[in-house]
């Protein structure tokens, strides 16, 4: 059975760092697109970013561009989110989501949306503190 389960979340400070992390079981993830979404208290979900493989792509929303990098770890089948240089705006719920190339290939779009990912991991809560 397909599981997401996102780990990491919490307190963090301006300026500071978090790792978020989505463990994956039940999937091979060299065939499955990976993205990081996030929820606001009354707002939209909204993409971070994407990573799939064949080809090898990531892509970043221009929020997190230059401040979160997503990798992936084979060997224990997680897609980490670092998160730096952290803001009051980033906090929210975060969630990590999975679909196979074979239905979309979302990070080969312009912009990767929720919609496009049929897996869910529940989220975990980042607090960003002002």
């Amino acid at each position: 059975q397909l599981q997401l389960v996102e780990s990491g979340g919490g307190l963090g400070q301006r300026g500071g760092s978090l790792r978020l992390s989505c463990e994956a079981s039940g999937l091979d993830l060299d065939v499955y697109a990976i993205g990081w979404f996030r929820q606001a208290p009354g707002g939209a979900r909204e993409g971070v970013a994407c990573s799939s493989k064949l080809p090898d792509t990531t892509k970043y929303s221009d929020s997190a561009r230059g401040r979160f990098t997503i990798s992936r770890d084979n060997a224990k089948n997680t897609v980490d989110l670092q998160m730096d240089s952290l803001k009051p705006e980033d906090t929210a719920v975060y969630f990590c989501a999975a679909v196979h190339l074979t239905r979309a290939r979302p990070c080969l779009a312009s912009a990767f949306q929720p919609d496009d990912f049929n897996y869910w991991g529940r989220g975990t809560q980042v607090l960003v503190s002002l």
